[in-house]
C-alpha cells in the first residue's frame, strides 16, 4: 500500500510497520504546521483521534508558554534549520501535559517536516523533583550552618566571661591542692573551648568565602590539643590511648577539622564503651600505595553493619541507646573528611569495637 501526497511518494510495506509499531510519536507535517501523517502513538501519547489531531495546527496542541518557541523552531525548519533535541510541552486531550523532545528534518521542495519525538515526561518530572530536593537540602544546609555559626558566635561570649572569673580569682589564698587542681583543668578547659568556638567561626566564614584553609598539620599536636581538652574525661572513664604516628606525623587538612575528628572519634569511643570495660583507644598512621591515612580503633560496643550500612555516617543516625547519643559525631566526621577529598571506612562488628580508616587527599 503506498501513501501520497502531492509529489511525495514515501513509504512501503516495511516502512509503514515500522512507522505503525514505533513507541516514538512518528509524524509528517506540513509547512503550513499541520499534521499530514502519524502513527498511532501520538494520537495515545496526546488523547485525540485522528481527525483531531488533523483537524487543527499543530500548535492549538502545544502547551500555550510554549507556543511562540514552537512557532519559532518551526519557521527555522521552513528556511532548511533541522530542529534537533528540541523539547516543548503538549496538553493532552483530559488536560495533562506531556514533554516531547523532537528531531525534526526538513524536506523543503516537498514542503514536509519528517519528524519523532520521544516522551520525556517521566524524565522532567524527576528533574523537577530532584531540583526540589535539592533546593530543599540547600536551604536546609544554609539554616544549619546558620545555626552554627549563631552557636559558635554567641557562646564566645558566656565562655569570655567564665575566663575572666578566673582571672579574678586570688588562687594563692586555696590551700587545697585537689581544688586548686580542679580550678586549673576548669580554666584549660574553658580556654580549649573558646579556642574551638573561634576555630569553628572561622572555618564557617572560610566557607561561605567557598574556601578553606589547607595547610600541613601536625597530628601530634592536634591531638595533644584535644586530648588536653579531653583531660577529666579521659581520666575519669580510665580510657588508654595508644598513639603511633611514626609512618607519618604530618598532614595537609585543615587544622579544626582534625581536631573535631579526633574529638568526636574519641568522645565516641568513651561514650559508647562496653559496660565494665575500659576504653582502649589506639591511634596511628600509615601511607598506603603512597596515600596517607589515619586509623583509629577502639574496644567498644561497635556495630552490627549489617543494620548500619549506609547510615552510620547519616545525619541524627543513632545505633545505641545512650541518653547524650544525638546522632551528630560522625555526621560531622564524615563531611570533614570527604569535602576535603578524602575517604572514610568503617569496620566493626558487635561487641568487638570500630575501626575506621581515613584516607586523605594527596
Amino acid at each position: 500500500m503506498l501513501k501520497t501526497f502531492g509529489a511525495s511518494t514515501y513509504t512501503g510495506f516495511n516502512f509503514e510497520l515500522f512507522f505503525e509499531l514505533s513507541a516514538d510519536l512518528f509524524c509528517i507535517a506540513g509547512f503550513d504546521g499541520y499534521f499530514r501523517k502519524i502513527n498511532p502513538t501520538v494520537s495515545k501519547v496526546l488523547g485525540y483521534s485522528n481527525e483531531e489531531l488533523f483537524s487543527r495546527p499543530i500548535n492549538d496542541f502545544v502547551h500555550p508558554d510554549d507556543r511562540d518557541i514552537t512557532s519559532q523552531g518551526r519557521t527555522n525548519l521552513t528556511h532548511d534549520i533541522p530542529l534537533l533535541n528540541f523539547e516543548n510541552r503538549y496538553v493532552t486531550k483530559s488536560g495533562d501535559i506531556v514533554w516531547l523532545a523532537w528531531t525534526s528534518m526538513p524536506i523543503e521542495n516537498e514542503q514536509l517536516v519528517f519528524a519523532i519525538a520521544k516522551n520525556i515526561t517521566h524524565k522532567k518530572k524527576q528533574e523537577q523533583e530532584r531540583n526540589a530536593l535539592i533546593t530543599s537540602l540547600t536551604k536546609i544546609n544554609d539554616d544549619l550552618k546558620q545555626l552554627t555559626y549563631t552557636t559558635s558566635h554567641d557562646l564566645r561570649s558566656p565562655v569570655s566571661n567564665l575566663l575572666s572569673v578566673f582571672g579574678l580569682m586570688d588562687t594563692t589564698r586555696i590551700q587545697d591542692e585537689e581544688t586548686l587542681e580542679f580550678i586549673n583543668m576548669l580554666k584549660s578547659a574553658t580556654e580549649s573551648l573558646k579556642e574551638t568556638l573561634n576555630n569553628y567561626v572561622d572555618v564557617l566564614s572560610q566557607k561561605d568565602s567557598l574556601h578553606v584553609q589547607i595547610e600541613e598539620v601536625d597530628l601530634n599536636e592536634s591531638l595533644t590539643a584535644v586530648l588536653h581538652s579531653l583531660s577529666s574525661l579521659i581520666q575519669d572513664s580510665n580510657t588508654v590511648i595508644n598513639i603511633n604516628f611514626t609512618d607519618n606525623s604530618r598532614i595537609r587538612f585543615n587544622r579544626a577539622y582534625l581536631e573535631s575528628i579526633f574529638l568526636n572519634l574519641i568522645t565516641n569511643a568513651i561514650k559508647y564503651a562496653r559496660p565494665d570495660v575500659s576504653p582502649v583507644i589506639n591511634i596511628s598512621s600509615k601511607t598506603h600505595n603512597g596515600i596517607k591515612q589515619l586509623i583509629f580503633a577502639d574496644n567498644g560496643l561497635g556495630f552490627d553493619m549489617e543494620t548500619a550500612r549506609g547510615k552510620v555516617f547519616g545525619f541524627h543516625q543513632k545505633f545505641h541507646h545512650h541518653h547524650d547519643s544525638k546522632g551528630i559525631g560522625l555526621y560531622l566526621v564524615y563531611n570533614h573528611i570527604t569535602s576535603l577529598g578524602g575517604q572514610i571506612v568503617l569496620k566493626s562488628k558487635p561487641n568487638e569495637g570500630a575501626r575506621f580508616t581515613i584516607s586523605f587527599k594527596d
